[in-house]
């Protein structure tokens, strides 16, 4: 029997409160999304978090944390994946800004909360309804 997978997202927010959101190619085109990918064994959410964000922007996060969960039943439904998706937040970075995986990601913008693009990749965009509303726990909307 096959069981959600646990996918890890990122909401990096800059002094400008904008935050970080990728231009998707490949799989996920035409997509949009925030820094994330998925939790290996032994890792923590925040380990997953820094590691994800740094292959992919180049970014050095620090002290993400955890702000909401969300079960992603929509994606099941639309393409019979399911995910649980752990979504961590930091304004908390270094680096230079560079899109690392050239397969996965067209560009790095960074975007007003109330201009976000479309259209977005289902995890993401909960994550970002739950951060804009402060909501601990989304169900996914069916």
């Amino acid at each position: 029997m096959n069981r959600p997978k646990v996918g890890i997202g990122v909401i990096i927010q800059n002094d400008n409160n904008e935050i970080l959101i990728g231009k998707r190619k490949g799989s996920h085109s035409p997509f949009y999304s925030i820094p994330g990918g998925h939790l290996e064994n032994g890792e923590t959410f925040e380990e997953a978090a820094i590691k994800e964000v740094y292959e992919e922007t180049g970014l050095k996060i620090k002290n993400p944390k955890v702000i909401c969960v969300t079960n992603n039943l929509r994606t099941y439904i639309k393409e019979n994946k399911h995910y649980v998706s752990i979504n961590l937040f930091t304004n908390d970075y270094e680096g230079k800004l560079e899109v690392k995986e050239v397969d996965k990601c067209e560009s790095w913008e960074w975007h007003s909360l109330t201009k976000i693009p479309k259209p977005h990749f289902d995890a993401s965009e909960f994550a970002i309804h739950c951060f804009i509303k402060n909501q601990f726990y989304i169900s996914g909307q069916k």
